[in-house]
């Protein structure tokens, strides 16, 4: 089997962190224009530096989204920006217009241009003639099954990679071409501002009447489950694609750390030829999810409607001292809670703590840990520094 690399969302530097502790093989993220997603923190040219250094040094790679569909003004000083990713090394370009691939041409980019999923390539036609504009590498519209990702495959050189998306939410629309928001809102979804009102909770008017629908965590009318291929990657790999990508630059560290953690071990065991761990495989369900199905992969998405729920993000671990671990501190908790370890290193992944008494940063002594983002130092536990703290929901 050929290597596979694993893709992880890196929403900012923080994140990107995690992705890269949590075993990812390559990132992407967005500069401050030209992204599908604003609503992130997202890379200034510094933060981008940072990003070539803390990637290449690991001997990882990092891929830059130019993915929106941009106007004509939109083209103004893309030459300037694409300069300065070439000079700090960037490895892709993830883009979607086709104006845009062929501009990058006419300037003389040379970094490896990866065709967006938002392009919609469904089929070997599309696929080869992004394949003779010199495109690198295509990201699989989700739409696809193995059966027809095996025909794309076939149909293009070897030099042409394959990537799809394995984990995270999928899009209500065709590929992600999505106009709710910007009906909505006037925020529009294929310029990096969706409101993702697919995943709000609506209230239906009849005749003048409404009709509440409630569920205990939201009725999600238009979004459906999300896409989980876990226990499938044998599959997608035997497909032709070589790139897995997981889907949340919106999401927080905890996500990204623990679906990251479990693909990380997905991936080890399908190149070995193992089955993936039972635990391995629910680790995907402690992180936040709306439920899961296998998307497109083998036809049509059954839905899944069993209520599920996740794990609360407690604290991260900042810094790990001879007194003992300096948790910085997200959701509640006291001393005397039990809580689970989430760790890269398998040896404390699902370890159990129990919270002693706390010091403050100012030498006093709690057992609440009830201010968000302030450290408690947890007295005789030791574990390495980005080591996640969490619980199961109540």
């Amino acid at each position: 089997m050929k290597k596979i690399e694993l893709l992880a969302p890196a929403g900012d530097i923080n994140k990107m962190d995690f992705a890269l502790e949590y075993g990812a093989d390559a990132v992407y993220l967005s500069g401050k224009r030209l992204g599908m997603r604003a609503a992130c923190k997202n890379f200034d040219y510094d933060d981008l530096k940072t990003a070539s250094l803390a990637t290449h040094s690991r001997k990882k790679k990092f891929y830059v989204t130019l993915n929106i569909f941009p106007n004509d003004e939109d083209f103004s000083g893309v030459s300037e920006y694409v300069d300065y990713l070439q000079s700090i090394h960037a490895d892709g370009l993830i883009v979607s217009d086709l104006g845009l691939i062929r501009y990058l041409a006419d300037i003389g980019c040379h970094i490896p241009v990866h065709v967006s999923t938002q392009a919609n390539v469904m089929n070997s036609r599309t696929a080869r003639v992004y394949a003779d504009m010199g495109v690198k590498r295509i990201v699989l519209a989700r739409e696809l099954d193995l059966e027809q990702i095996k025909a794309i495959r076939d149909a293009l050189p070897p030099e042409v990679e394959l990537e799809a998306f394995v984990h995270g939410a999928m899009c209500v629309s065709y590929s992600g071409r999505c106009l709710l928001s910007n009906y909505l809102t006037g925020r529009s979804a294929n310029r990096g501002e969706c409101n993702q009102a697919c995943r709000m909770v609506f209230t239906p008017e009849c005749g003048g009447d409404s009709v509440e629908l409630v569920q205990d965590d939201g009725t999600y009318v238009f979004g459906g489950n999300d896409l989980n291929m876990i226990e499938h990657l044998k599959e997608i790999a035997d497909a032709g694609v070589t790139s897995f990508k997981i889907e949340g630059r919106v999401k927080s560290e905890y996500y990204v750390a623990c679906v990251v953690g479990a693909y990380r071990h997905a991936v080890d065991c399908t190149l070995r030829g193992e089955k993936v761990p039972e635990a391995i495989v629910r680790e995907t369900a402690k992180a936040p999810n709306r439920g899961f199905n296998t998307g497109f992969y083998y036809g049509q998405p059954v839905h899944d409607s069993t209520p599920h729920k996740y794990y609360d993000f407690c604290g991260v671990v900042a810094e790990n001292c001879a007194d003992g671990a300096v948790v910085e501190m997200r959701n509640r908790f006291k001393t005397g809670d039990t809580l689970e370890v989430l760790c890269p290193n398998i040896k404390y992944l699902n370890k159990q703590i129990t919270v002693p008494i706390m010091t403050c940063d100012d030498g006093t002594s709690t057992d609440d840990a009830k201010v968000p983002m302030k450290r408690y130092l947890l007295g005789g536990i030791n574990l390495p520094e980005m080591s996640i703290l969490r619980r199961p929901q109540k």
